[in-house]
């Protein structure tokens, strides 16, 4: 407790733009879905009170962290943003894919290729996974998911990187135009994460470590799963 709410209450930082995660407000404006309710359980647990803090797009959340803004996190890890936060192991994945033409040719295996261009959301998991990854292919970046889709769609790329449910959900933003390939390229990682101490004590980390494994033996995480509507678009 003295590492995770020094204050007494404990700040949590959410990603509002991953929507599989945060699925609405409640009637006073909080965030409400897994990650919220996440949170809500770990200070249950630590017996302190809860404060969301939210944050528009996670690249935001994670350069909080200098200022620390917050006291967890839950956000996808990623060695790009472990330089300030430690990370516990994943309680649920998310697979990450492309959106392509309905008639391309290309597959998973064969997107990495010189002329090919790829939209894709700035500062998401699967971004930074990319931008790591890519060798030959061009990554064109947006600042929001819609904008990344709407890029891919009046450019006219090779496809469009993002999370598996919601590259399916915007398949209606043009029918029958685009479809969704199959398997993934990577799997983002759901984690809990907190500030790194100076001192360089793990008993936060560790602690949440112990949590984010009860929460998912207990089938906590897969409750929170159905309660949210989200079934079958995360795994746990």
């Amino acid at each position: 407790r003295a590492q995770l709410a020094p204050s007494g209450v404990l700040r949590a930082g959410i990603n509002l733009s991953n929507v599989l995660l945060v699925t609405g407000r409640d009637g006073a404006g909080d965030p409400t879905g897994v990650a919220p309710d996440m949170a809500r359980n770990i200070a249950c647990v630590l017996g302190v009170d809860v404060r969301l803090v939210p944050f528009p797009h996670p690249d935001q959340l994670c350069d909080a962290a200098k200022d620390f803004a917050w006291d967890v996190c839950l956000i996808g890890a990623d060695p790009a943003r472990a330089e300030r936060i430690d990370f516990t192991d994943a309680y649920c994945e998310i697979q990450a894919t492309y959106m392509v033409p309905a008639d391309s040719q290309k597959t998973i295996a064969s997107m990495d290729a010189d002329s090919v261009q790829i939209a894709s959301k700035k500062g998401g998991a699967y971004d930074l996974w990319l931008a790591r990854n890519l060798k030959s292919a061009k990554l064109v970046q947006a600042e929001t998911l819609d904008a990344s889709f709407d890029a891919f769609h009046n450019q006219g790329l090779d496809a469009l990187a993002g999370l598996r449910p919601k590259l399916t959900d915007d398949l209606a933003k043009a029918p029958g135009k685009y479809r969704v390939l199959d398997g993934c390229f990577m799997s983002v990682q759901q984690a809990l994460g907190c500030l790194k101490p100076v001192d360089g004590s793990r008993s936060g980390v560790d602690f949440l470590s112990r949590f984010v494994e009860e929460a998912k033996t207990s089938g906590l995480v897969s409750q929170l799963i159905d309660l949210h509507g989200v079934t079958g678009k995360l795994s746990v």
